[in-house]
């Protein structure tokens, strides 16, 4: 873990992030439903995380994104990654889990757990995966008003908050950037268009939206796999690779195992496992033997 936290402070490294974020660099930020995979995706040299709620799901809960975490599941889990990391975190906050007053105190809640961003979007609650089917969003009126309360209540100006819409699946692209339209007009920061479907809809969503843009590259899903530079090139800021790093566990736990139960033992699948020293090295078991040294009474 870097020393960042001893030279600037929460509210510096927000507006750094926030800067970065204007810049429409198409900044890759992979996603962690928990800390030790945030703790990877920093030894990795990526500049910024995103806490998934569908990896929560899956990973805490062993359960698909439909809706079933709770804000005090999201809470600790952020406050857990905030503790072990000073990257910046983009927070799922999926729909504030409720109405307007709920969503305010999840904003509220998750600001405090350490968020740099929070994603909030416009699905009936509860909520489904943006590349599910049946999907449902709510009134126009009802997803602005949210956005706006939410806004109203952050406690740091430089906190932003990216408005997501799953109007395109439902209602068409047209619903969906008149929608993204809105929410900006009421305080978003950046908006972000789930589920386009071809190059051209990634390419319309920038053309109109004035606002920086955010593309979720879903491995499986709606959405073509679209190439960094060519994402920059249309002008997106944001790149989420959301569960990415959860589909490489799933495979790679699946492999090992399959192979134990198999055989008897790891041999032929040793090479695919992290050794002792590793990891220990990933989760900075040397800062804890440093202060452990350091308050010591011997």
């Amino acid at each position: 873990m870097s020393n960042l936290r001893d030279q600037k402070t929460l509210e510096q490294r927000r507006r750094e992030f926030r800067e970065l974020c204007m810049s429409r660099s198409a900044l890759i930020v992979p996603g962690a439903g928990n800390a030790l995979t945030a703790r990877i995706i920093e030894d990795t040299g990526f500049e910024a995380i995103y806490v998934t709620g569908a990896g929560i799901a899956n990973t805490y809960l062993g359960a698909p994104d439909i809706g079933l975490v709770t804000l005090t599941e999201l809470a600790s889990t952020t406050s857990a990654i905030s503790e072990i990391t000073d990257k910046p975190l983009i927070v799922d906050i999926d729909t504030g889990f409720g109405n307007a007053l709920n969503a305010q105190r999840t904003m509220r809640v998750i600001e405090r757990a350490g968020a740099f961003a929070v994603q909030l979007e416009d699905q009936v609650f509860p909520k489904k995966c943006g590349h599910f089917e049946g999907k449902s969003v709510i009134p126009l009126n009802e997803a602005v008003n949210k956005i706006k309360a939410v806004c109203d209540v952050r406690n740091d100006p430089n906190t932003m908050v990216i408005a997501r819409t799953d109007a395109r699946s439902i209602e068409g692209l047209d619903s969906a950037l008149d929608r993204a339209e809105a929410f900006l007009e009421a305080g978003a920061d950046m908006t972000f268009v789930e589920a386009p479907q071809t190059m051209g809809e990634l390419k319309e969503i920038t053309k109109r939206l004035s606002a920086p843009q955010v593309a979720n590259m879903v491995v499986g899903g709606k959405t073509p796999l679209i190439n960094q530079k060519d994402l920059f090139d249309l002008g997106y800021s944001i790149v989420l690779y959301a569960n990415t790093p959860l589909q490489a566990a799933m495979r790679a736990m699946s492999n090992v195992l399959r192979s134990l139960k198999e055989t008897g033992d790891v041999s032929e699948v040793i090479d695919s496992l992290s050794d002792f020293a590793e990891r220990q090295r990933l989760v900075a078991k040397f800062e804890y033997d440093a202060a452990e040294k350091k308050y010591s009474s011997d």
